[in-house]
This record gives C-alpha cells, sequence and structure tokens, in this order.
C-alpha cells in the first residue's frame, strides 16, 4: 500500500523533494515513467461535492458516506497497473528476444521448445517467443551449433543462406562472404543463392563469394566448442579476424596479401601458441602493442 500511495502522490506531482528522489532512485522508476507517458490521456471525472451531497440529503435513509480524495489517485496508479502488465505481455511474447556472444565470449541458451544454442564470440541471434512452437525461426549473425528438439520446422536464417530442419544437431557460420554449415545429426535442408541442398550426418558444405568450397569435417560436434579454432582454406585475413573474436584483441597486419589458404587448429585459451602458430606458418613476427593489440610484421 505504501508503494502505491507513493506512486499515487508521484502521479499528482505530490511528492516532497527527499519522497521524489527516493521514488525516482527505485528500481521500476524509468519503467513508470514510459507508462505515464502512454497514460496520460487516462482521466478521472473530477468529484462534484455539491451534487453529491444533495444526492445523499434527498436519501435520508442512505447511510452518508466518506469518499477519499486519493482514491482518485489509487484510481489512476490501478489503471497504470493493468497497462504495465499489458506492456509486459506484449514485450515478453511479440518483441524479439535477443542473445548475444561478445567478443572474447560464447553463450549458451535455451530456446521456448528447450532446443539449446551455444553461440560463438561475436554473434547473436534473434528470435520471437510468441507462437514459437508452430513457428521456430530465427536470424542469426556469427556461428552458432543448435541441438534441435524434435517439432516443427526450425528455421535459421543468415543474410548469406537459409537452414531448415526438423530435430537435429548442426553447425552455421556466416563471417563476411562465407556460408559454413555442418550436420553432425539427422539431416539439414540449406538453401544458398538459387541453390538447395541436403546434407546427412557428417557432411557440410561451405561456400565463399558465391563459390562452393570441398571440406571435410571429421568431428563429431564444432571444435569451437572445445576452444578450438578451426579452419578450412581460409585466406589470413579471415583467420585474423576469428583471432580477434576469440581473444577480444586487435590485430594490424603489415604485409602484402598472401593467396596462401590455411587449413589447421589453433587454441582459443592459449594466445601466445596461437600467435606462434601464426607467426610460423606465414613468416611474421608478432609483436604486443599498448593495450590489447598485437601486430605482425613480415620477417
Amino acid at each position: 500500500m505504501k508503494k502505491n500511495r507513493l506512486l499515487a502522490k508521484w502521479l499528482n506531482d505530490d511528492l516532497s523533494p527527499d519522497e521524489l528522489a527516493a521514488f525516482e532512485a527505485g528500481p521500476d522508476f524509468e519503467k513508470y515513467k514510459k507508462i505515464k507517458e502512454y497514460t496520460n490521456h487516462l482521466e478521472v471525472n473530477d468529484f462534484d461535492e455539491n451534487a453529491m451531497l444533495s444526492t445523499i440529503l434527498s436519501h435520508k435513509k442512505t447511510t452518508p458516506k466518506v469518499v477519499p480524495l486519493y482514491k482518485k489517485m489509487i484510481f489512476k496508479a490501478a489503471a497504470i497497473f493493468i497497462f504495465a502488465l499489458g506492456i509486459t505481455f506484449v514485450m515478453n511474447f511479440f518483441i524479439p528476444e535477443s542473445q548475444t556472444a561478445d567478443f572474447g565470449e560464447k553463450t549458451t541458451f535455451s530456446l521456448p521448445d528447450n532446443s539449446e544454442v551455444v553461440l560463438n564470440s561475436g554473434s547473436e541471434i534473434n528470435y520471437k517467443k510468441w507462437n514459437w512452437d508452430n513457428n521456430r525461426h530465427l536470424k542469426l549473425k556469427g556461428e552458432a551449433y543448435f541441438k534441435v528438439a524434435k517439432g516443427h520446422k526450425f528455421e535459421v536464417e543468415t543474410r548469406l543462406g537459409k537452414v531448415t530442419v526438423l530435430g537435429t544437431q548442426f553447425n552455421v557460420k556466416v563471417r563476411k562472404n562465407r556460408f559454413d554449415v555442418v550436420c553432425y545429426e539427422g539431416r539439414v535442408k540449406v538453401n544458398y543463392a538459387a541453390m538447395q541442398i541436403l546434407l546427412t550426418h557428417g557432411q557440410s558444405v561451405s561456400f565463399e563469394n558465391g563459390k562452393e568450397i570441398k571440406i571435410t569435417v571429421n568431428s563429431l560436434k564444432p571444435e569451437w566448442m572445445n576452444n578450438q579454432i578451426c579452419f578450412y582454406k581460409e585466406n589470413i585475413r579471415s583467420l585474423l579476424d576469428e583471432v580477434e573474436r576469440q581473444y577480444n584483441i586487435k590485430i594490424e597486419l603489415n604485409t602484402k596479401d598472401t593467396i596462401a589458404l590455411f587449413t589447421g587448429k589453433l587454441p582459443a585459451k592459449d594466445l601466445e601458441t596461437a600467435l606462434q602458430i601464426i607467426s610460423t606458418t606465414y613468416h611474421l613476427e608478432a609483436k604486443k602493442a599498448s593495450g590489447n593489440k598485437i601486430i605482425f610484421d613480415e620477417k
């Protein structure tokens, strides 16, 4: 009740300076502030004291009633709470959910049907909870591993292509102009440009700049989930971009572009070893600059 009285006094600009400061410091103040903007149209008719007195006197057998003036404020506060519940419902079910993994981090979460998702560093997923069981559709930026619960069609949309499954385990990766899909269990359908490809257990497909790349995958799950960064025929720029994501660092490359493609693994939890492998492979010298910056120079 105390909270309601404070809210009511705030709605009527009747708080003391100390009460106002305490109210604005509360955890729900921003929510109340936004809701107030949408509920300014709510009006409660003023009491006509003279008319009420005449009505009471004309009914002598009616017991006089005292109507506290603060009831108007309480009514408006209650209306705002009801409106807030509606806003909360809309936010929970209609506004898209977002899950992210910052550079140097990985994020694991479950979808409404208990499908499991692991986001790799520098990745993001957006989806809607509303009617999820009948419309299992999400948008991916970056890379993620999916363990999909059986049910209706499950779609992963990216800017380069779409992956469709019913219930399976697979990995999707989108970096710049490269699109990789690996099926670890069940079957997945991959749509890329005008092509449609069906993958089964242990199969994969990759495209870069519109061309298909033949790769072989022998692992039981994505290497990055075991803190290894795996590359299949990738150029040095893409390699360094991924190292930046996994270690949350900045890399400067002072060398001529090379057409040599890298296939192999780098550790995701041992920066010194990763830098040594890159330096040896491309005949570079790695130097640590200020902060979290690494500079590669030609030897």
